[in-house]
């Protein structure tokens, strides 16, 4: 039996291990661009562009003048139309910031034979394709630790590019960082680690009052446990290896932990006012992208494309 290897060997083997996965990577990811291209497309189509009242160039629509607002506001033409004053609002244009995490830990790298890809391809391809929709919506989205905030339309390739030539930690979970309060986070892993760091990172996101989604990615298997049998399950990020008897004894137990662990995130994010949700990978990429796109546009103050529907009504536009 060999020995524990030495630190300087360790550290080889860590660096050659790290090269080893993105090279693997670098091969999968024109597929998971092409997929992720497809996954947007499904919620782009037949989208109106973001409408929000602000400060941007383009006129967007008339709405009633409020006692208090300057003068200098009236529209006094269209106001001449009507008994009422109006003001000619414009489209909001001052971008926010949509800071993308997609977990590339070890523990992401796991496909069981109940589907064709890993957890890692599912959480990329919907970082991806989530980023191309903001963009078009005008927004700016950034990785944390990797990619400063860019509105660019090429936004995939700059992720990917950022993604396959990054040689720092696979981390379970963000890295620290304070984002701005108008900032939305969305947080896509499979969040296995300990309960306290997971609700340590989510309360260090909050702390500056940004908006979040937390996504569990999960491999049907990670649900149903369909093991039975002596079954050896091997921890992938070093904490060992253990065998199972007869698998099928530990389903009770190991479905109970599951429950637990997932209440006590979806505690948290309440109590945050963050949103909390389950994603297996036997489910389409696209259930999950139109879900964030739900949470992420929903109301008056929405991110990215939104469809606006109360546009349609008389006297909404000129």
């Amino acid at each position: 039996m060999a020995g524990e290897p030495k630190p300087e060997s360790y550290e080889s083997e860590s660096a050659r291990r790290a090269a080893g996965q993105g090279r693997s990577l670098a091969a999968t990811m024109p597929r998971l661009i092409l997929e992720a291209r497809r996954v947007a497309a499904t919620v782009i189509h037949g989208l109106h562009g973001r409408r929000r009242a602000g400060s941007g160039e383009n006129f967007w629509q008339y709405r009633r003048f409020i006692s208090g607002e300057p003068a200098s506001r009236v529209d006094w033409r269209r106001s001449a139309r009507d008994d009422h004053l109006y003001v000619r609002e414009r489209e909001w244009e001052a971008a926010h910031t949509v800071w993308i995490w997609p977990d590339r830990s070890p523990s992401m790298i796991f496909a069981s034979a109940l589907v064709w890809e890993t957890k890692l391809d599912r959480a990329l391809v919907v970082a991806f394709a989530l980023a191309h929709v903001m963009v078009e919506g005008g927004e700016r989205v950034g990785i944390p630790g990797l990619l400063r905030p860019t509105a660019s339309r090429d936004v995939i390739e700059k992720m990917a590019q950022a993604i396959v030539h990054d040689r720092g930690e696979r981390a379970s979970l963000p890295p620290s960082f304070s984002p701005s309060p108008l900032a939305e986070v969305v947080v896509l892993s499979d969040l296995w680690s300990p309960i306290a760091d997971v609700h340590r990172a989510i309360a260090q996101l909050s702390a500056t009052g940004a908006r979040g989604h937390v996504v569990q990615i999960v491999d049907p298997a990670e649900e149903t446990f369909p093991y039975s049998g002596r079954i050896e399950f091997i921890e992938p990020e070093g904490a060992g290896a253990i065998t199972a008897g007869r698998a099928e004894a530990w389903r009770s137990d190991y479905e109970t932990r599951v429950i637990r662990h997932r209440t006590e995130i979806r505690t948290e994010t309440d109590r945050l006012g963050w949103t909390f949700s389950i994603h297996r990978t036997d489910r389409p990429a696209s259930e999950l992208l139109l879900r964030l796109h739900a949470q992420m546009g929903a109301g008056p103050n929405g991110t990215g494309l939104n469809r606006w529907h109360e546009l349609a009504r008389p006297g909404r536009h000129a």
